[in-house]
């Protein structure tokens, strides 16, 4: 079983795949990033309708 992972043919193979995944990853961090962002931004808002800021700052 050593032989095979051994061979450089199954090495450049495994190094190939490792690549396409980092580089989607790549991709799908900033995707990630904006939906937390937007997220925690829309619970935010669902937090201060409770309270509604703008009726208690202008009576």
């Amino acid at each position: 079983m050593s032989a095979m992972n051994d061979s450089p043919g199954k090495r450049n193979e495994w190094r190939a795949i490792f690549y396409v995944q980092a580089r989607v990853a790549i991709l799908f961090v900033p995707i990630i990033v904006s939906l937390l962002i937007i997220g925690a931004l829309a619970g935010n808002d669902r937090d201060h309708v409770v309270i509604d800021r703008t009726v208690t700052s202008s009576v």
